[in-house]
């Protein structure tokens, strides 16, 4: 299947487009579409624009506040709550971590916390926007759904929830961490989906322990966690901390905006930003982060391995690519969204 190559300022636009018919202000939209196509750009699509379809159904079904209020509501010296309003994830966890790099400049660590939100995509984003401050960044979410039963129950009542951890190098790229503690996030499922491609043993299985290989029966059984019970448990505390300490929902409460576009997710998220200048010389650790990176790399490998990876590098070398070389789409996505376009009176994908 040849898949046709945009780029990125071409999927903003026609993203941001899209969002501003739906009723968005327009700084909003453009701001959500860059960190939607940032995704993309990273190779990681589940959480790109393959969402917006998604996201515009539950947009036009009021299950998102398109003008939101979003403010801090617990406002102390190194932490905070902010209350999204129910607006775009994107918006709310932007604010979450501008809150906690303001605070962390001051303070050396700050943890804010965010309730009343919507599913923000790629959590590394987030996790990221420390850096730039010279600063570690750590996100976790509930997620926008449950797809995981605890470790030997059959129930659905745990999500995928992620965790995210960027920490910041000298010459290498940062090292970012972003995993579900399932093992794979739902959003490849979607991937496997469109494509038609049969999902590897090991991802999911049904009531009875089999495995479940195609995608279009996911209904029918549940992700498996990373590590066995320890995934379960990482789900576990993650959804207390990122959601029941915000006021966010958890467990059985939360709604699957999967099948449900008007409800309120309620979705809780929180990010962490530690100052590295509060530790150690920045210079210093960004030279030690790097001769650790190299040492890891350039360690012996095993038989028919041709690299050893760091968390990051595979997102940051698709990112170069994708930069120079335009972000590859499917046609079965293609016409999905022009499907939505044309719904709406915006401009189609440009032609190829």
């Amino acid at each position: 299947m040849v898949k046709e190559r945009f780029t990125a300022a071409e999927l903003e636009k026609f993203t941001r487009e899209i969002y501003e018919k739906v009723g968005l202000s327009g700084s909003d939209a453009s701001h959500v579409a860059r960190l939607m196509i940032a995704a993309d750009l990273r190779g990681v699509d589940g959480h790109g624009i393959i969402r917006l379809p998604r996201y515009v159904r539950r947009i036009r079904a009021g299950g998102v506040n398109v003008r939101p209020n979003i403010r801090v509501v617990e406002d102390r010296l190194s932490t905070a709550v902010v209350d999204g309003d129910n607006g775009m994830g994107q918006l709310v966890m932007s604010r979450a971590a501008e809150a906690a790099i303001e605070k962390a400049d001051r303070t050396g660590v700050a943890w804010v916390g965010a309730r009343m939100s919507n599913h923000a995509g790629f959590g590394a984003l987030y996790a990221e926007m420390p850096l730039a401050r010279d600063m570690i960044g750590l996100y976790m979410a509930v997620a926008s759904a449950n797809h995981m039963p605890p470790w030997g129950g059959v129930e659905k009542v745990l999500g995928t929830n992620p965790l995210t951890v960027a920490i910041p190098a000298q010459e290498e790229p940062p090292v970012v961490l972003d995993m579900a503690t399932t093992v794979v996030a739902y959003g490849k499922i979607k991937t496997h989906q469109l494509t038609g491609k049969p999902m590897p043993v090991g991802w999911m299985i049904n009531r009875r322990g089999e495995p479940i290989t195609d995608p279009n029966r996911s209904n029918e059984g549940f992700l498996l966690p990373i590590g066995g019970y320890k995934g379960s448990g990482l789900a576990i505390v993650i959804g207390m901390l990122a959601g029941l300490l915000n006021g966010a929902l958890f467990g059985r409460e939360c709604i699957d905006f999967n099948a449900d576009d008007s409800s309120v997710t309620n979705t809780g998220h929180a990010i962490v930003a530690l100052k590295v200048s509060h530790f150690c010389p920045v210079e210093q650790f960004k030279r030690q982060v790097d001769a650790a990176i190299r040492e890891i790399r350039n360690s012996e490998r095993m038989e028919g391995v041709d690299r050893i990876w760091l968390p990051g590098e595979k997102e940051y070398t698709c990112l170069l690519d994708r930069r120079a070389n335009g972000i590859p789409m499917n046609p079965g996505l293609r016409r999905m969204l022009n499907d939505l376009a044309a719904s709406l009176g915006t401009d189609l994908l440009p032609d190829k």
